[in-house]
């Protein structure tokens, strides 16, 4: 019988910006996070960028300071890949728009809506509003005005207007239409119920 040699790969393990990530939201600075987990303040700067591996008690301690179980320092990030032409068609209730739904349905944090605008398209007469806590549109050709109550702005190629949910507004493309990029956050709905009321 062969004898099977096994070894390690050769891409280091890369733990710090899960580490630094997990720090960051609690809140916590390095001073902090050191003198929970009882090692110095530059031993953990350094495995936060990545120059040194902890040995595995340090890890334990720096995982346990942060309540961060030890095994999602070491999964895969759940990476889904949505193709714009394999993107579902979604209604907003636009007028003369094609939209695509670009983010997975499944996803509640952010939607990204893609929508391509006829000259003149727009999201109607009437105001309306969106069921989320903020909104933001990207402007990537064309021309596009936003109508508020009492407000209109116009948004030039490259442009990022971002504005409470729950605001009324609407929406009209230039003589040229547009390509817009829409910004949901939280996800407005899961794709079976209008998001616009």
């Amino acid at each position: 019988m062969r004898a099977i040699h096994l070894s390690a790969g050769d891409d280091p393990v890369r733990i710090g910006a899960k580490l630094r990530s997990s720090r960051v939201a609690q809140g916590l600075t390095l001073e902090q996070l050191a003198q929970a987990s009882g090692l110095t303040k530059g031993f953990i700067s350094r495995i936060e960028r990545d120059d040194t591996m902890p040995s595995v008690p340090a890890l334990v301690q720096i995982c346990h300071a942060l309540s961060l179980p030890i095994g999602t320092l070491f999964e895969e990030p759940d990476v889904q890949h949505v193709a714009l032409a394999a993107a579902p068609r979604i209604n907003m209730g636009g007028i003369g728009t094609e939209e695509r739904l670009v983010t997975p349905r499944s996803e509640e944090r952010v939607q990204l809506l893609r929508s391509s605008v006829a000259p003149h398209g727009s999201g109607g007469d009437d105001l309306y509003t969106v069921s989320c806590a903020v909104e933001s549109l990207h402007l990537i050709s064309g021309s596009v005005e936003v109508q508020f109550t009492g407000r209109v702005a116009e948004l030039s190629p490259g442009d990022t207007l971002t504005f409470p949910g729950l605001t009324p507004h609407t929406w009209r493309a230039g003589a040229e239409g547009a390509e817009l990029l829409w910004v949901l956050v939280p996800a407005a709905w899961s794709g079976s119920n209008s998001p616009r009321s």
